[in-house]
């Protein structure tokens, strides 16, 4: 399985990702809401500012302090899908 590095020491599997966005919107920070309320929400921040909300096939959020765009330049160098 391939992974994707999505800072400090943490990675995520880019075939099971179904968005990669940012944080600002309400709609997003209501999916943020409801997977913190549901157990689903994963912060893999170490305490910086969240850049993207990557949102995977299980229904897991996951809260990174990378850009949806640096995480797609690094899915490219990887070998991972691009969804453009």
């Amino acid at each position: 399985m391939e992974l994707v590095s999505i800072g400090f020491g943490s990675y995520v599997a880019p075939g099971k990702l179904v968005a990669a966005v940012e944080p600002e919107s309400n709609p997003i920070k209501r999916v943020i809401s409801q997977a913190k309320e549901a157990g689903r929400l994963v912060d893999a921040t170490y305490g910086r500012k969240t850049e993207a909300v990557l949102i995977m096939e299980s229904g897991h959020v996951i809260l990174a302090p990378v850009s949806p765009e640096e995480l797609s330049g690094r899915m490219r160098q990887e070998g991972g899908p691009s969804h453009d």
